[in-house]
């Protein structure tokens, strides 16, 4: 977990937050010109944090996309919050099966899980408006929800490309491809977008029919904590560690901004000025951990509850209920429904990352743009990685179950090497100069990463063979690095598992 945060993440907090107060304050023009409710404030807050964050450093195309997806998923959103009054068992199935499908279509690559991610937007604002007393309405109103929705994308877009262009904002580049491993065999197992998306729908559907009957009124606590929980979750490991954060951060957040919203009157402008105070923190805090974002998110919606008059101190005990039992469903579901094995995520997420420094030591020497290239697949593949390195490196540190955490260290440990080898390949002229003195050196480290990937398919093929320190050169120096990172993984043997098992 990163302890400091860098100065892009306060940049963008600041870009955020300015984007924000913006679409604040277009909403309000619009709610008191077309005598709508509140919650079209909230919901244009709401999206505008959400949507600030999905869309950062997003190319012009990937801008229109998801401008175009959320004003469609706004309008949706407002007919399935209609929904939920009139026919409530209809419009929690409607919930439901929305945000199951955003996450199934994850299946069709990077653009439809951005456009999935967009599309949840509108619904989680709806749960956040259900508890503000809004009632069923015209079909008119939609049309009112899709146009905050482009007033909050036109908000993102000004101050994002703005500061783009002033050099104040980072661009993100587009994730290279991870080499395919899809086999046959694992063709016809359940791909992993598919599991999540019926532990979504199990999650949120036990939640909406136990919050009904244990909280009434104050059921949306129940199924949004459960929604939290189990989005994003990369194998059972990763949903307990994250479910566990998450709902020791709401319960906090919750306590205490119950306790400084009682503090406050209904309808005390005070109140605002706190929530959006916490928005700002929370964006930026969030770069260090998500638990802090669950934490300032639901201490948000207590002061917003506070501020329309459900502030008192009866509803604290509700609330906590509401949010571990929400939390307790998502970890449920998560585990036991269709579960992806952590040890199965390991392993193929292990392979892509051997598969990509594979490709790397067989860079053509002196091609600069295919060296790079190269190193970035690597690069995106140990950050892949990484993202399910928390979990088992906290199950190191209470069991003393050390392979896992350790596989992914090393893998880690393989960046520098990495980094100081692709400057060197780079420099050679493959026409003029003579093959390098330590080139027997690379080839014997790039026999090994196949002997570490055949042993991970359980394939026969020479074993993996630990190289003699030859530190001639600094080329020589990278790769004897590297062939110790490469020590540490020849002893990973997980569970067999397919390892095109896409989450």
């Amino acid at each position: 977990m990163r302890t400091t945060l860098p100065p892009a993440a306060l940049r963008a907090a600041a870009i955020a937050m300015a984007a924000v107060l913006s679409a604040f304050g277009s909403a309000v023009w619009i709610e008191h010109r077309a005598h709508l409710h509140l919650d079209i404030v909230i919901a244009a807050v709401a999206m505008t944090m959400i949507l600030g964050r999905v869309q950062r450093g997003a190319h012009p195309g990937d801008r229109l996309i998801g401008t175009a997806v959320l004003v469609a998923s706004a309008a949706s959103a407002s007919e399935v919050s209609s929904l939920l009054h009139r026919f409530p068992l209809f419009g929690d199935a409607a919930f439901t099966a929305a945000m199951a499908a955003t996450i199934w279509i994850r299946r069709f690559g990077p653009r439809a899980t951005k456009a999935g991610t967009v599309v949840v937007v509108p619904f989680i604002t709806l749960l956040v408006t259900q508890g503000q007393g809004v009632t069923s309405h015209a079909a008119s109103y939609d049309l009112w929800c899709a146009l905050i929705a482009l007033v909050a994308a036109f908000w993102v877009a000004v101050y994002q490309v703005g500061a783009a262009a002033m050099g104040f904002h980072e661009q993100r580049p587009r994730p290279p491809a991870p080499p395919s491993l899809i086999t046959p065999s694992s063709a016809k197992r359940v791909p992993a977008s598919t599991r999540m998306a019926c532990q979504m729908a199990v999650a949120l559907g036990s939640a909406f029919a136990v919050g009904h009957m244990a909280f009434h009124d104050h059921w949306p606590w129940a199924v949004l904590t459960a929604f939290i929980v189990c989005s994003g979750a990369r194998g059972r490991g990763d949903v307990l560690h994250k479910g566990v954060l998450r709902a020791a951060g709401a319960s906090v957040g919750t306590v205490v901004a119950t306790t400084i919203a009682g503090a406050f009157p209904p309808g005390d402008r005070w109140s605002v000025v706190i929530i959006f105070a916490v928005l700002g923190v929370a964006s930026w805090l969030r770069e260090i951990s998500y638990v802090y974002w669950a934490g300032s998110v639901t201490a948000v919606l207590s002061l917003l509850y506070g501020y329309f008059g459900q502030n008192a101190p009866s509803l604290l005990e509700t609330r906590l209920e509401a949010i571990l039992l929400g939390a307790a469903l998502g970890i449920a579901a998560s585990w036991y429904v269709l579960p992806v094995r952590t040890g199965d995520v390991l392993k193929r997420r292990t392979a892509e990352a051997l598969a990509a420094l594979s490709a790397f030591l067989s860079s053509p020497r002196g091609d600069h743009t295919e060296i790079r290239r190269r190193q970035a697949h690597f690069q995106h593949a140990v950050t892949q990685l990484e993202q399910i390195a928390k979990p088992l490196r906290a199950h190191r540190m209470l069991t003393g179950a050390a392979l896992r955490a350790d596989t992914i260290d090393a893998m880690h440990t393989c960046v520098e090497p990495v980094r100081t080898l692709a400057s060197i390949f780079a420099s050679i002229d493959a026409e003029t100069d003579t093959e390098p003195a330590w080139e027997p050196l690379r080839r014997a480290v790039a026999a090994n990463v196949g002997a570490i990937r055949r042993a991970l398919g359980s394939k026969p093929g020479a074993p993996y063979r630990r190289i003699e320190a030859q530190p001639s050169s600094p080329a020589s120096l990278a790769l004897t690095a590297l062939d110790a990172a490469l020590a540490e993984l020849s002893r990973f043997e997980p569970r067999a598992a397919p390892l095109s098992s896409r989450a």
